[in-house]
């Protein structure tokens, strides 16, 4: 029987703009199994579990569960659980870490304050190695499990500082992960492209091949600093940042911007743009449209047009879905703004 993960190849959907979005992570380690909904429905209390998503909510944190490769055998009464904060944005990731013998202490966090990237010397600074979460969700989708866990134990029988994660969105591009400190996340994923992807982070650079994007960022802005990494060859992770992002009208008919609010935009783009989907397509409800502005640590920046489409080979967003055209981000003009 065909998977998501399966259909999705085939038919060449791209991965770029597709991240889970997360300024700032929690990860908190939970033994033994995980259902659909892993905060409520593993061995963490839920009543603790509903009350941390409560706590981040609309904070820029995410919270997940994380456990090392191998069996998952629930160690009961274990004294402490490993735990780690990180936050993504570009010039300011951090890694934070601690043990916590009671999980309900972590409902005291300033959820805002780290969401907005300010731990205040919480926990010890993380100095280790990047770290690799690979989605291993199967209750929430059998592709996580039945390629993410054999990729996260490989990784971690080689060295590489793996875990496994619940879910960070995507099933259907598993194997998927995210490497911290600088929050890229990767879609059909290798043991040697993440072990490429782990050197890069290393040196404070990032892989672009397979790159889902930055969770830092709203999707449309995701797609855009890919397109600029692309588009100029920068691989180093602060090098290039977002500072703005806007929904504009979509391109009419004749493939230009009716009403466009951000300076400059009506100008001829000599950027190549991808094509307007077929003219019935056309007439149907308009496609969101955002400009993004990208800018460089050397001066330099750019304006971004990405349009969220689902003109696509029809594919399962997830197993046992029904056929769909899963919405993508696709990059309409590159265009440099000095």
């Amino acid at each position: 029987m065909s998977t998501c993960a399966t259909a999705s190849r085939d038919a060449a959907e791209p991965v770029a703009g597709t991240s889970a979005t997360a300024r700032t992570w929690l990860l908190v380690e939970q033994t033994g199994p995980w259902g659909t909904e892993a905060l409520t429905e593993s061995h963490l209390d839920p009543r603790i579990g509903r009350a941390l998503e409560a706590a981040a909510d609309n904070t820029g944190v995410r919270v997940a569960l994380v456990r090392r490769p191998g069996r998952h055998a629930d160690c009961h009464g274990a004294p402490a659980r490993r735990a780690f904060l990180a936050h993504t944005a570009p010039s300011h990731s951090w890694i934070r870490t601690t043990s916590v013998a009671d999980p309900e202490a972590l409902l005291h966090l300033d959820f805002a304050r780290l969401g907005a990237g300010e731990h205040g010397g919480l926990w010890d600074a993380y100095d280790g190695e990047p770290l690799v979460f690979v989605c291993t969700n199967g209750k929430r989708d059998r592709c996580c499990a039945v390629l993410g866990r054999p990729l996260a134990s490989e990784l971690a029988d080689s060295g590489t500082e793996a875990w496994e994660v619940t879910h960070i969105g995507g099933h259907r591009f598993s194997p998927t992960l995210f490497v911290l400190p600088y929050g890229y996340a990767y879609g059909r994923a290798s043991a040697p492209l993440v072990k490429e992807a782990v050197a890069s982070a290393r040196d404070g650079r990032i892989l672009l091949d397979h790159c889902r994007g930055r969770s830092t960022w709203e999707r449309p802005a995701q797609a855009a600093d890919l397109a600029v990494r692309e588009l100029t060859g920068e691989d180093r992770a602060d090098a290039i940042d977002v500072v703005h992002s806007e929904s504009v009208p979509p391109p009419d008919r004749d493939g230009d911007h009716a009403d466009e609010t951000t300076e400059g935009l009506r100008r001829k783009d000599t950027t190549a743009a991808a094509p307007m989907p077929p003219a019935a397509a056309r007439h149907e409800e308009p496609a969101p449209t955002w400009v993004v502005t990208v800018t460089h640590s050397d001066g330099r920046s750019w304006l971004v047009t990405v349009q969220q489409r689902a003109d696509g080979t029809s594919a399962p967003v997830s197993c046992g879905s029904p056929l769909g055209t899963p919405a993508r981000m696709a990059v309409l003009s590159v265009r440099p703004l000095n």
